[in-house]
């Protein structure tokens, strides 16, 4: 009996009309196009501006995406496993939102929070119940709606976010192509360096944590750029290192889309050549677990069946990891 892989089949994305430039955010505080892009290179940023619209609306319009290019019935999935860090509400699960409103009736959804490493963490997952023969289909959705987490008066954590959504429909195949391996950490110390101060059940919402402003993204900017430096490159390298893959083998790097100084670190690490390595930071910013799908949607076109991708994040937690996997069709 061959073996079961899990492949990706099918990408969506959606991210919202608006754009926030970063001439816009100088006018907002006290920053400079000069400054963000020199330090992060970020230009702009989409944002979801109707209050009344969370991440399961971004969620759903990539979902709706993908359907259509694909054909896709929504009663034939099985499972939908949702990342975000910015849940539409606490309970019930985002996961179940975007189920009902894009008509998937007959799987069982649930939410997964590993911060920007999320889309890596749900394909390992997806990949496990696949290859196990149980599920065939399986719909991951990265959603992050990050403006209703960002102090628009923080220059050091504004200019970094942005909104919108990418999924991934991934199959079962008896073809030597998906998912190959992953690489998945966490170090807990990290919490102090990057969190949410407030509204959860060991600090709920009070008028005095509204007013402190600790409902926000809470970074310490030094520490979080030196943790994702060394983790993200050493994760890619030892992901190559343990399948015996060269810098030749790769055919695309694709990093979470953090910082570009970051991502200059991964590429130094790995020596994979820059026109290999996947990047739209300068026109969405940091979209936090959304950021790898999104680039996959954009660059699906480009990819070739049998194309060799390493996928690789750092986020809150701190959670990192890297994935190999050969690209579908």
């Amino acid at each position: 009996m061959s073996k079961i892989n899990a492949v990706i089949t099918g990408i969506g994305g959606y991210v919202p009309e608006d754009k926030l430039t970063n001439d816009e955010l100088s006018q907002m505080m006290d920053t400079s196009d000069e400054w963000i892009t020199t330090r992060v290179g970020i230009k702009e940023r989409r944002i979801l501006k109707d209050h009344s619209k969370g991440a399961s609306f971004l969620g759903i319009m990539a979902v709706k995406d993908l359907f259509s290019k694909k054909n896709v019935n929504p009663e034939e999935i099985e499972m939908v496993i949702c990342t975000t860090s910015t849940p539409d509400r606490i309970f019930p699960s985002t996961a179940s939102i975007i189920a009902e409103e894009t008509g998937i009736k007959n799987a069982y959804a649930y939410d997964i929070q590993a911060a920007c490493t999320g889309f890596i963490v749900a394909y390992t997952s997806a990949a496990n119940y696949i290859e196990t023969g149980r599920y065939k289909k399986i719909l991951i959705v990265s959603t992050e709606k990050m403006s209703a987490s960002v102090d628009y008066t923080d220059r050091g954590t504004a200019p970094l976010f942005g909104d919108g959504a990418g999924c991934a429909l991934v199959e079962a195949t008896n073809e030597e192509v998906g998912f190959v391996d992953s690489i998945i950490r966490n170090d807990g110390s990290g919490f102090k360096h990057l969190h949410m101060k407030a509204g959860g059940s060991a600090r709920p919402a009070s008028h005095e944590t509204v007013e402190n402003r600790e409902h926000f993204v809470y970074q310490e900017g030094t520490h979080v750029y030196k943790n994702a430096v060394w983790d993200m490159s050493e994760v890619s390298a030892e992901i190559m290192k343990k399948n015996n893959l060269s810098a030749d083998d790769v055919t695309w790097l694709i990093p979470h889309q953090a910082n570009l100084r970051i991502i200059d670190a991964v590429v130094k690490r790995t020596d994979i050549p820059y026109e290999k390595v996947i990047i739209n930071i300068q026109k969405y910013g940091n979209t936090s677990s959304a950021s790898i799908p999104i680039c996959l949607w954009e660059w699906e076109k480009q990819f070739k069946k049998g194309d060799t991708i390493i996928l690789t994040a750092f986020g809150a937690g701190f959670i990192w990891g890297a994935l190999y996997m050969k690209w579908g069709y």
